[in-house]
């Protein structure tokens, strides 16, 4: 008996990836999850340098700024609950000093832009298509910082909306980087705070937006993260307590299928090492100066090494 119905998946055949290449993630909270993977298992990865963003044109905006060297100024700055924010940027970033979040915020537009002019490929993870429009700049933001909701006005991006803005993130990078690869998704989290009706309706404007843009003769892709959480784990448990947001075993499903997808045969064996070592050095002893630990912390060191001096940047500490 067959108790799921299975997205089909062909092995990537171009533009694969593996542990050469330099992947950046941006997008929602589900980008952080796949990040985290990448990181776990020692891929070189940078994960949302502005924070989690939403929404497309929230990306837009931040590559925009980074590839013109844009940099922040006083007046992009808010002070909400005793911190200093940026609306174009995620709270994570906040701080207690104008000074310090305008280095922190300028530091990024830096490093992000030496990234993207070296990265391999750019992942990109979209949540949602309602947006929030600050009345008072008419500008569209990224991060509200739980400012009164009266300073805004919502609105869903069309299809047409989104297509463009995704467009102009490609030919923005691009300009930098013309050999780099595209990969886009959408966050299976579900923002029941819009609706139901309403973030159903958000999902299929990021889909149609998307499949107006992919190509792979080009260099542009989509993984079904999404069908994957919605056909193959239709089921509650699949779910953390919210009944929101995929659990750790929808997240390591999903980049299980991930990685037979998009990663080389050859970088899956290296996965596979960095694996045991990580596992290895999270194991406890009952008797840390029994010589069998001894033995065990040697034959760790000499992996480490081993696999240290096929990638130096290999980091274990």
């Amino acid at each position: 008996m067959n108790l799921q119905t299975i997205i089909p998946l062909k092995k990537q055949q171009h533009n694969q990836l593996d542990y050469n290449s330099k992947i950046m993630l941006f997008g929602s909270c589900f980008s952080e999850h796949i990040g985290e993977k990448f990181k776990y298992y020692k891929f070189q990865t940078t994960i949302n340098p502005f924070g989690i963003l939403f929404h497309p044109l929230a990306i837009e905006n931040l590559i925009t700024k980074v590839i013109n060297k844009d940099y922040y100024s006083k007046e992009d700055l808010h002070f909400q609950n005793e911190q200093w924010c940026c609306l174009e940027a995620h709270s994570k970033l906040n701080q207690t000093t104008q000074v310090e979040l305008l280095a922190l915020l300028n530091s990024q537009i830096d490093e992000t832009y030496n990234q993207l002019k070296s990265a391999s490929h750019v992942v990109i993870t979209l949540g949602t298509s309602w947006v929030y429009r600050l009345i008072e700049s008419d500008k569209i933001v990224a991060n509200c910082h739980k400012l009164p909701q009266k300073q805004f006005l919502k609105e869903l991006l069309s299809v047409e909306q989104i297509a463009e803005s995704l467009e102009a993130i490609i030919s923005l990078v691009k300009s930098i980087n013309s050999n780099i690869s595209f990969l886009f998704t959408v966050s299976p989290v579900r923002h029941i705070k819009d609706g139901f009706v309403e973030n159903t309706q958000s999902k299929s404007h990021l889909l149609a937006a998307i499949h107006l843009v992919v190509e792979p003769r080009v260099q542009l892709y989509y993984f079904p993260s999404y069908e994957i959480m919605m056909d193959e784990l239709r089921d509650y448990r699949f779910y953390k307590p919210d009944m929101l947001h995929p659990s750790n075993i929808a997240v390591d499903y999903i980049w299980k299928k991930f990685k037979t997808v998009w990663l080389t045969d050859d970088s899956i064996k290296t996965l596979e090492k960095v694996s045991s070592i990580q596992t290895r050095k999270s194991h406890r002893p009952f008797n840390p100066k029994s010589e069998a630990h001894q033995k065990f912390i040697l034959k760790l060191q000499s992996d480490i090494q081993n696999l240290q001096s096929e990638f130096p940047f290999f980091n274990f500490d």
